[in-house]
């Protein structure tokens, strides 16, 4: 049979690019950039072309497995899902459902079918203990808009095609390629703005490679609530906010006027580092543009005010007269209507539960992922005793990964659904195969709402399963029928679980299959915000039409504004400026510690050849002898005595690791940056002899060290001090 090339998309990161897919008598040949793509137009990044190597790699799990007394051993399917029912049933027989958790990481937000089976599953099942990647990454973003908007997933974004003026804080796009916004050839957007005579001024630690190109404000580690406080003061002080702007959207101005006015730039130079004149001059160049967009992510989302930083981002768009206005920061359409649904049947919230550990409130349902350890080791009512995790790695990813991968072998029962057997379920009882986003059908659901160009693809599978992976949601699926529920049947979703009884009695025989997620996608698209209501619209979208358009369909050319209206659920229809929450923060907001035996900063960061912890053992991403390298501005090392390229000690009051430094003065002084996802423990032998060390083993998992408004972890701005290591003890994995 000669080779087949098949149109796709990369699941990834939030771009999206299209790819083509070479395939022959069943395998994968290549990956390449798809030129047909109308947005990415033949781009793509060297972790979706090297997706081939994921794919096809020998260390992939392909078989369920289970855990023997020397390792794990292949099981068949209804053996490992027949124990595992009966496992949970005698669990919850003792311990009751509250017992259940699960984690789920980021590449399912990239799955349609397995988060919607993850909710359904949750709210059938009653689960109390659900944790996410979010806490590691964006659920302050979401409890930012709740307080503002009334609703959690109005998120804006920056309206990059129209705009004359960027801010951007915490967040490397020409690395990352853009996080919650979806913009393939962001580079390319950036670059534009400056060439049409606008600005792009970046906030960040590091002169990264962002920064590089444009204007860079090398701010101290965590100071971004301080600095966007102190832009706020000068707005108001000097008269600059657009008052009509005002008056139209908010409620609250008067309150955050006061709740500001203490944040002089020369009051924040200590903690910023910052000259106030420059703090001063951006905040009048950002007020009289005559377009503005705010934009920040990552960096912004682990310091210890997250939510606040969140907030204060959107509060800026409102207060200059940038919010829901061309080339400002904008709200797109939803491609399935997500909030409308969520606020009428109450589905998942912020706060509605709290967590057994610590009180802290639910975002979207799931708790901080930091407090995981200590749920599973303190007894009591509720104790965490049957662990589910799903396309995650929590052990790498949360703070004090020791702890929590300590706390896993104290588990009743721990099942694990993924790829590889990683850093964390190595200690599993039971690893099930999952397919590849190549193996499943898939559709962008959230992101469409986050591209400046309303654009979305739907994609058939590419391959059959490998081995005998399945999808996520036929495995979530089993496991609810061995427990006796059904997705989507019981509280809230009882109207859902109607319908799925109504589809099954319209079943030919009355059979008992369950409805899939191709179908609820294509009921819900065909009633979302762009349907075709059944026929009822003639241009409107439905799986069908997605069909016939393989390479995807853009749905606009730009985001329509005058919107607000529609996104705001608050009852007196405004924007919220001054909530107890974040006016209680801003009066009780004080400067860091310093404790000289700690002088350092550390921030985390991303490489262009790696994606959190599960890309490392992708050969094709790992050539050169590619190595884990903090980076340190030349002046830290020379105080330290430690030269280019050798090992450096680094040590929090929490911990200590060593990795080899590489000075450059795009530090800025004070600050060590090191790379996330290293220092592997799991069963790909790529990944693990890459060696490298867990930068979060320097980090905290004291109650008192979690963000109390969105349970964000603290994994920026972690006070260290830097050693030299005597060769003939260094280690290249080591991590003290």
């Amino acid at each position: 049979m000669s080779p087949r090339e098949i149109p796709t998309y990369c699941r990834i990161c939030e771009p999206l690019c299209g790819l083509i897919a070479t395939v022959e008598d069943g395998k994968l040949l290549q990956l390449r950039a798809d030129k047909e793509h109308p947005l990415s137009r033949g781009n793509a990044c060297p972790k979706g072309i090297a997706f081939t190597a994921v794919q096809n790699d020998p260390d992939r799990v392909l078989y369920p497995l289970r855990r023997t007394a020397t390792g794990f051993e292949r099981v068949g399917w209804d053996e490992a899902l027949d124990d595992i029912g009966a496992r949970l049933r005698g669990i919850m027989r003792e311990h009751g459902r509250e017992s259940l958790g699960w984690y789920f990481g980021n590449p399912s937000s990239f799955s349609y079918s397995h988060t919607l089976w993850i909710v359904g599953f949750q709210l059938a099942a009653g689960l109390r203990h659900v944790y996410s990647a979010g806490s590691q990454d964006v659920n302050n973003r979401f409890v930012a808009s709740h307080l503002l908007y009334g609703s959690l997933t109005s998120v804006p974004v920056p309206d990059l095609d129209r705009t004359e003026f960027l801010l951007m804080l915490g967040a490397n796009p020409v690395v990352s390629h853009g996080s919650v916004i979806s913009v393939p050839r962001i580079r390319e957007k950036l670059t534009a703005i400056t060439k049409r005579g606008g600005r792009v001024v970046v906030v960040d630690p590091r002169r990264t490679e962002t920064a590089r190109l444009f204007e860079h404000v090398g701010i101290r580690p965590d100071g971004d609530a301080w600095l966007l406080a102190s832009l706020l003061q000068v707005i108001f002080a000097e008269g600059l906010e657009d008052t009509e702007a005002l008056r139209r959207q908010a409620a609250g101005v008067r309150e955050l006027r006061a709740a500001v006015a203490r944040f002089t730039p020369e009051a924040t130079a200590e903690v910023t580092g910052l000259d106030p004149d420059r703090v001063r001059i951006l905040a009048r160049d950002l007020a009289t543009a005559g377009s503005a967009a705010v934009y920040g992510r990552t960096g912004t989302c682990l310091g210890r005010h997250a939510t606040l930083v969140a907030f204060l981002i959107d509060a800026l768009a409102v207060v200059t007269g940038n919010l829901d206005a061309p080339g400002g920061s904008v709200f797109g359409k939803e491609l399935v209507a997500v909030s409308e649904l969520n606020a009428r049947l109450g589905l998942i919230g912020y706060g509605k539960s709290r967590s057994r550990i610590g009180d802290f409130p639910d975002v979207l349902g799931t708790f901080p992922a930091a407090i995981m350890a200590k749920e599973i080791t303190t007894p009591g009512p509720g104790q965490l005793r049957a662990l589910f995790t799903s396309a995650g790695n929590p052990a790498s990813s949360v703070p004090n990964p020791r702890e929590l991968s300590t706390a896993l072998d104290q588990l009743d029962l721990f099942v694990s659904i993924d790829l590889y057997v990683n850093d964390t379920n190595r200690k599993a009882d039971y690893i099930l195969p999952a397919t590849t986003f190549l193996e499943r059908d898939d559709i962008p659901l959230p992101f469409a709402a986050l591209s400046p160009t309303p654009y979305t693809q739907y994609t058939e599978r590419v391959l059959e399963p490998a081995g005998e992976a399945r999808e996520e949601w036929q495995i979530i699926d089993a496991l609810a029928t061995r427990i006796g529920v059904t997705p989507f049947t019981a509280g809230p979703a009882r109207p859902l679980g109607r319908l799925f009884s109504t589809l099954r009695r319209k079943l030919p025989g009355g059979s008992t299959l369950r409805p899939t997620p191709t179908l609820l996608v294509d009921l819900a698209l065909r009633t979302g915000p762009y349907g075709d209501r059944f026929g009822l619209r003639r241009d409107g979208l439905s799986l069908a039409k997605l069909r016939r358009h393989p390479h995807g369909l853009v749905l606009s050319d730009s985001i329509p504004t005058g919107v607000l209206r529609k996104v705001v659920q608050h009852k007196d229809n405004r924007v919220h400026l001054a909530p107890p929450e974040i006016t209680a923060e801003l009066t009780t907001l004080t400067a860091p510690p310093t404790d000289p035996s700690y002088p350092l900063r550390v921030i985390g960061m991303r490489e262009l050849k790696s994606h959190n912890s599960w890309m490392h053992n992708a050969e094709p991403l790992m050539r050169g002898s590619r190595r884990q390298q903090a980076r340190i501005h030349p002046k830290d090392a020379a105080a330290a005595n430690i030269p280019d390229g050798a090992p450096c000690r680094i040590t929090s009051p929490h911990g200590s690791i060593t990795v080899p430094i590489l000075l450059t003065e795009d530090m800025t002084p004070g600050t060590i940056a090191i790379p996330h996802g290293w220092g592997h423990r799991g069963g790909w032998h790529l990944a693990n002899a890459a060696g490298g060390a867990n930068v979060n083993d320097l980090t905290s998992t004291n109650l008192e060290d979690i963000e109390r408004l969105a349970g964000m972890s603290n994994l920026n701005g972690i006070p260290v001090r830097i050693e030299p290591v005597v060769l003939a003890e260094h280690r290249p994995d080591q991590a003290v």
